[in-house]
């Protein structure tokens, strides 16, 4: 049985458990998921090997990391799984000939916070370009069936209409100048990769493009202004902004976006990209950080402004307001239903249990 000591994670992944009805299309199949001790690739993990017990799939979970506080920090308790391996790997490396076989593949390995993008951004774009190259490869020699590619909505650039929901073939201006754009641009290269490798070498390609997925196991310390909330919130202390608080994003909570991820991997129409988000939520930041320090009314939390010049280490976005449209992957089979309250309730209480 698992041994998921946190029961807000617990109770999510019984609710991915329940809510995905497409288990038996990973009878007796095995799935190779890179970057698996980050926030979306270790719900992943978990989520497979929870259902691999309640409906007993016979299903091989194959995860890299590169970081093993990551690993001790949110997979610790899974590292006895019968049917876990877990492969040391920085995917820019080469792949090591005895990694095992996988039917599927996820590639999740990325840096996807701008805390890393000025400190490293040359490892942020050979994960997403050589990386992907690599996993390529791997899938083309091991006739994998299923290759999904984990993208970002920071493909779509600074929106043409910021007033319109982003769909899948809309795309904004980037500045591949701006060193932070070595995220966005490393993403978009590794999509044409992945629809490229799909072209000439027929390997089924999806691209999933997460919008703030949020969830327990969020880095505190991630750098991002929505974990910076949590942090404060979670610590007792008020929430500075460092802006005026008037860019607005939507967010989606990490049960939700792990069941739409694993939806379009086995469902997704070949080289297809979707859209994986909640436009429910939209919010800006300064409204956020008031719900969050209203999550916890028994500390007498306060929202403060401390707004100047942050310097060149911080990579601020210039995108003032990014929703997604997910009519797409509606049609696959898949809607977020956990609102904002609810989400940000639980990542909080995970923290505190």
């Amino acid at each position: 049985m698992i041994k998921e000591n946190n029961i807000i994670i617990l109770e999510d992944l019984d609710f991915i458990s329940k809510s995905l009805a497409l288990w038996e299309d990973l009878r007796n199949q095995s799935i190779l998921i890179t970057g698996c001790s980050g926030l979306l690739g270790s719900y992943l993990v978990k989520s497979l090997l929870y259902a691999n017990n309640v409906f007993d799939l016979n299903l091989k979970v194959i995860g890299t990391y590169r970081n093993i506080d990551s690993v001790n920090e949110r997979l610790i308790e899974y590292l006895d799984e019968p049917n876990f391996k877990l492969v040391l790997h920085d995917i820019a490396e080469p792949i090591p000939n005895d990694l095992p076989y996988a039917d599927f593949i996820i590639h999740a390995a990325s840096q996807a916070s701008p805390k890393y993008y000025g400190i490293d951004p040359v490892g942020t774009i050979l994960a997403n370009s050589t990386g992907t190259a690599n996993l390529l490869n791997y899938a083309v020699k091991n006739k994998s069936k299923r290759f999904l590619f984990f993208s970002s909505g920071e493909v779509y650039g600074n929106p043409i209409d910021p007033n319109e929901l982003i769909k899948e073939d809309d795309y904004g201006y980037i500045d591949p100048m701006n060193i932070r754009s070595c995220y966005a641009e490393s993403k978009r290269i590794g999509e044409t990769m992945c629809v490229s490798w799909g072209k000439q070498y027929g390997v089924h390609v999806n691209v999933v493009r997460p919008f703030h997925t949020y969830g327990p196991g969020i880095a505190l310390n991630d750098g991002r202004v929505f974990a910076d909330f949590v942090a404060n919130a979670v610590e007792g202390k008020d929430i500075i902004l460092k802006s005026n608080g008037l860019t607005k994003r939507s967010f989606c909570y990490i049960s939700d976006a792990t069941i739409g991820f694993l939806i379009v991997l086995l469902s997704g129409k070949d080289a297809e990209a979707y859209n994986i988000g909640n436009p429910e939520t939209e919010i800006s930041m300064k409204d956020l950080a008031l719900k969050i320090v209203d999550l916890r009314p028994d500390l007498d939390l306060s929202v403060k402004f401390d707004v100047k010049n942050q310097g060149d280490k911080y990579m601020r976005s210039q995108v003032l307001r990014a929703y997604p449209s997910i009519d797409k992957v509606s049609k696959i089979g898949w809607k977020p239903s956990i609102g904002l309250r609810e989400g940000f309730s639980r990542t909080i209480k995970s923290f505190l249990v």
